[in-house]
């Protein structure tokens, strides 16, 4: 067994092997880039070693210098986690040549299936079924369109060597196939450094279904069941779950079966996944395979209690796998929510910048524990204080919760996202919490096209509806009565001055528009050492008992003996404006901002007029922070709504913006490779 490892990789999947490695009695050693000097995973490794700027391709991605620090450390081995160099098979073949041992596939199985292709004529010539398309790389736009209507629409537009959802574009029409194409290209050749493109047929109505495999260098190979991978954005995952809700179990072994032919048709060993997209008949086709660890891997773990990561070490080592197929365990239910800095109410746009607060709701699970227990697990890469450069992907954390059966996995979920604070930076917290209560989530009826169907425009606040509305507004009133209470009993107020306290509240909600809703409140029986009151409001009584200290983030108790997780906040406002003195509530993800006021208090705030933030319609600003990569007009050009004026590189993705009106170009305010900040004006128009 090996005793040091290096991990080429940064954040949770770093921080994740480092555990593992540390349970097995292994050292590791991390490398970091100049922005990751202060990281998590840098911190958890026994050495650390820097290999060069923030950019990812003068750093994670520069192969030598990862083989350099194998030799400066003594390292054996090097995990390359997922991302970055753990499917490039000349990295794998260089360590290999260098006599350092590849936690992972070999370079011959990571070649014959990283590139989408030609895996697909390997795929069909082992048995697997394949999907329809053209698997040769196509050279022009316009010969995507000729392929595109051959086949016939919607087609699917590939990078090869794409990933992770980057190069994929879905085209409808002869438009779309044109645009994605090109498209496809340049983020293929900026992210993987090949551009080759093919094209198939979009099956519609799809579900994403993938097998886990495991294989040893003696020729076993096994798959761990299956994990359902539908719900996605723009084609990246954002909830996975063991087992799918869907797939029969005659389905499941064919299905797991045709994955273990093609891994050894290739002589796979280590851990690797084989995607299928499976039709509302339970057809299913191969997507392509993954020759590394998943993101989802954990949930494959909590049903089957193996840790995939020393197996990959073990296996690596020479070691035979330690069970057969029969003893492969489907135990429970496990759920993992992808945790990402951005703005869902913003169109998902990056949201980057230090994390002012970061509190993972309380663990049960571990990620290097392979004992059977159910309950919550984070794995991170991240803390308090913490940064979430704009440099790599929006991945703050995952959130994994096993259960005994997918309701009880679903309950679990929704309470521990409740008490996951994340402050500084936004997150998708709150649409994750949408999608866990949605209907048709719930009943398992739903596939990749969920989201767009669901919210096609866009996530708001109103696409979160609270059971008990009412509950909010009450635990506002609760909060701010322990605030009030705690100001009354400070000692040295001046005689007949002092604060005073009554019972009678008004709760006026603050919404974007200035539209105010007040509410009336009355709190009584206060108990300020057992944390308890009664609250009165809209014809119900709660009564709220918490041991919440003030100035904590994340509030736990009970509301009419049932338990209950929420956030509450101080201070808070629309953009840059804030409001001393409002209160912010957060519970299943809908969020309520309030003022708590005395009735007499609330009727003169109610004369108070509304000051209208200034009008920026004239400005394209930058929605997110981000390299400014291009500027596609120039003063005095006629803009029509609709045409791209710039794009921004944020978080490895490429984002467009176009005009919302109409205009005339007046002046252009940044320039290209300009670092652009949240709202900073780019172009003014006349």
């Amino acid at each position: 067994m090996f005793t040091k490892i290096l991990i080429a990789n940064r954040g949770e999947i770093a921080c994740r092997v480092i555990l593992t490695a540390r349970k097995m009695g292994i050292k590791t050693v991390a490398v970091y880039s100049d922005a990751d000097k202060d990281a998590r995973h840098v911190e958890l490794a026994d050495e650390a070693v820097n290999i060069g700027p923030a950019p990812s391709r003068d750093s994670y991605l520069q192969a030598e210098k990862i083989i350099a620090a194998c030799k400066q450390t003594g390292a054996q081995a090097v995990h390359p986690g997922y991302g970055f160099l753990s499917e490039n098979a000349g990295f794998a073949k260089r360590v290999e040549e260098e006599g350092i041992i590849f936690i992972g596939p070999k370079h011959y199985s990571i070649a014959a299936m990283g590139d989408k292709i030609e895996s697909k004529k390997l795929a069909g010539a082992a048995g697997v079924n394949c999907i329809p398309g053209v698997n040769d790389a196509i050279e022009t736009p316009e010969k995507a369109v000729e392929i595109a209507k051959g086949i016939g629409y919607p087609v699917m537009i590939k990078a090869s060597a794409g990933g992770g959802g980057k190069g994929l574009r879905v085209a409808f029409n002869d438009k779309e196939a044109f645009e994605g194409f090109t498209s496809c290209r340049n983020e293929a050749r900026n992210s993987f450094g090949d551009d080759r493109v093919f094209i198939e047929k979009f099956v519609e109505e799809p579900r994403h279904i993938e097998i886990q495999l495991m294989g040893d260098s003696h020729g076993n190979v096994l798959y761990l069941n299956e994990r359902e991978c539908s719900i996605q954005r723009r084609h990246q995952k954002v909830i996975e779950e063991a087992p799918s809700p869907f797939i029969s179990e005659a389905t499941r072994k064919a299905m797991g079966e045709q994955a273990v032919q093609l891994a050894k048709a290739v002589k796979y060993q280590s851990a690797g996944t084989v995607e299928f997209v499976v039709g509302k008949d339970q057809s299913f086709y191969f997507l392509e395979m993954n020759t590394r660890l998943q993101v989802e891997h954990p949930v494959t773990e909590c049903i089957t209690g193996l840790d995939l990561v020393e197996l990959m070490i073990r296996v690596a080592a020479g070691e035979k796998l330690p069970l057969t197929q029969a003893e492969v365990k489907r135990d429970g239910w496990a759920i993992e929510c992808r945790i990402n800095a951005e703005d869902p109410f913003r169109s998902f746009l990056p949201s980057t910048g230090r994390l002012v607060r970061f509190q993972p709701p309380k663990q049960t699970m571990f990620a290097s524990d392979t004992a059977h227990l159910m309950g919550v697990r984070v794995d991170t890469g991240v803390q308090d204080g913490g940064e979430i450069p704009m440099f790599y992907d929006s991945m703050i954390a995952k959130l994994i919760v096993h259960g005994k059966d997918r309701l009880d996995a679903i309950a679990k979920m929704r309470e521990a996202l409740n008490g996951f604070v994340i402050r500084g930076i936004s997150s998708n917290i709150p649409f994750q919490a949408a999608l866990l209560a949605h209907p048709k989530f719930v009943a398992g009826d739903f596939n990749t096209g969920f989201i767009a169907e669901n919210y096609a425009r866009g996530f708001k606040a109103e696409d979160v509806p609270h059971d008990d509305p009412d509950f909010l507004v009450a635990l506002a009133a609760y909060v701010n009565r322990r605030m009030l209470g705690r100001a009354a009993g400070i000692s040295g107020q001046l005689p007949g001055h002092g604060v005073m306290v009554g019972e009678e509240f008004v709760v006026i909600g603050l919404g974007a528009t200035g539209q105010n809703t007040p509410q009336p409140a009355l709190v009584t029986e206060y108990q300020a050492q057992s944390g308890s009151s009664a609250v009165e409001t809209g014809g119900k009584r709660y009564e709220i008992c918490s041991n919440w200290h003030l100035g904590g983030a994340r509030i736990r108790g009970t509301v009419n003996g049932l338990p209950f997780a929420a956030q509450v906040e101080r201070g808070v406002g629309q953009g840059s404006v804030k409001n001393p003195l409002a209160i912010r509530v957060n519970h299943n993800g809908t969020r309520l901002d309030a003022l708590v006021l005395s009735p007499r208090a609330a009727q003169l705030h109610a004369l108070m007029p509304y000051k209208a933030p200034p009008d920026m319609s004239r400005y394209v600003l930058s929605p997110m922070p981000g390299l400014l990569v291009e500027v596609a007009v120039q003063v005095g050009q006629k803009v029509q709504a609709g045409e791209r004026v710039a794009v921004i590189e944020a978080m490895k993705m490429e984002n467009v913006l176009f005009a919302a009106a109409d205009g005339v170009v007046g002046k252009v305010l940044a320039g290209k490779g300009e670092s652009l900040t949240v709202d900073q004006p780019i172009v003014e128009f006349v």
